[in-house]
């Protein structure tokens, strides 16, 4: 966690194993109170963290991570973690929902904290409680909030941040990006960056094993390739093969391609071959395996020719070569 991170949960942690060390103790929902002490005024405030109930959690809409892909394998670390300390140690963020509504609170911060207490009450851990900290928010600072804990985090992918940043622009900026760079303490070219990542065609995305796969330089090599029709039309008819080979590879359970592989194959479709130069010279019989090519290079001569040549055709060659050296010098 980066030391951005730390300044958010710090305080609220502090003494945190004192006031509750037992998770098993926990009948219902225990409320933990800690005063701290904000040292820009001098003025304290209250912190309320509680133990609840994963079941009574859900994350909100506009979560900038794809919770359909956390899964046991890219969660162990954090599932672990939990089941060493004998609890979660960092709340997760969350706002009290309206009454009546399925469930009690909405995860603003904390899916991968969720996602890992919600899999160890499934698996024989019915112990462990889901850790929270309420808060008032509106969507904006819900929005940021959630930014900023997740923003160097590797866990999260270009594309997830990318969708979320889209999204936030619109119902929050009023579409003003300059107005998002400055809420975000970021530059207007980085927030760029992560806008054109999201407006990739659909045909492209579904082309990637998984969008974890889609990192925001894929866009900006593809973006000048597909700056023309015929251009965007070569690379989409890529994309859908692509997609049909990764269909069959997950029907077989063969080998997914990874997403340098997939951006190799999509820049590759719109690659101009190389066309070998035009020789100089060239010298032997009329077919192209018969043939001995001399392409020259300031004052340097390189001649090429097919492996198999016979040496008798060799000789011919190289002696009409020399005749015309020795006329050249005479």
């Amino acid at each position: 966690m980066s030391k951005r991170h730390d300044a958010v949960f710090d305080d609220v942690l502090s003494g945190l194993g004192e006031a509750d060390a037992n998770p098993k103790d926990r009948g219902g929902t225990r409320f933990l109170k800690r005063s701290n002490a904000l040292s820009e005024s001098g003025e304290r405030e209250e912190k309320t963290l509680r133990w609840v109930d994963a079941s009574v959690c859900r994350m909100w809409d506009q979560h900038n991570r794809a919770y359909d892909l956390l899964t046991e394998d890219n969660c162990r670390d954090l599932i672990d973690g939990i089941r060493s300390q004998g609890q979660q140690e960092f709340p997760a963020i969350v706002r009290r929902l309206p009454a009546g509504d399925s469930a009690e609170y909405e995860v603003i911060c904390g899916a991968r904290r969720h996602f890992a207490v919600s899999w160890l009450n499934a698996h024989n851990y019915p112990q462990f409680r889901y850790l929270i900290e309420v808060r008032e928010l509106t969507d904006e600072e819900a929005f940021r909030l959630a930014d900023i804990e997740n923003r160097d985090r590797e866990d999260i992918s270009d594309y997830e941040r990318a969708r979320d940043y889209v999204s936030a622009v619109r119902q929050y900026y009023g579409g003003k990006q300059k107005l998002m760079a400055q809420r975000l303490e970021v530059s207007e070219g980085w927030l760029s960056r992560y806008l054109q990542l999201a407006k990739l065609p659909d045909e492209i995305v579904q082309a990637y094993a998984s969008i974890r796969d889609i990192k925001e330089l894929h866009a900006r090599q593809l973006k000048p390739l597909m700056g023309d029709e015929a251009g965007q039309k070569t690379i989409l008819q890529a994309a859908a093969m692509i997609t049909e080979y990764q269909r069959k590879m997950r029907a077989g359970q063969g080998v997914l391609l990874d997403g340098a592989q997939v951006l190799n194959k999509l820049k590759a479709s719109v690659a101009v071959p190389k066309s070998p130069k035009t020789p100089d010279r060239v010298f032997g019989g009329l077919s192209e395996k018969g043939r001995v090519a001399m392409r020259k290079s300031g004052r340097k001569v390189v001649l090429e020719y097919d492996a198999d040549l016979s040496a008798t055709a060799l000789r011919a060659v190289f002696e009409q070569i020399l005749e015309e050296a020795e006329a050249a010098q005479k």
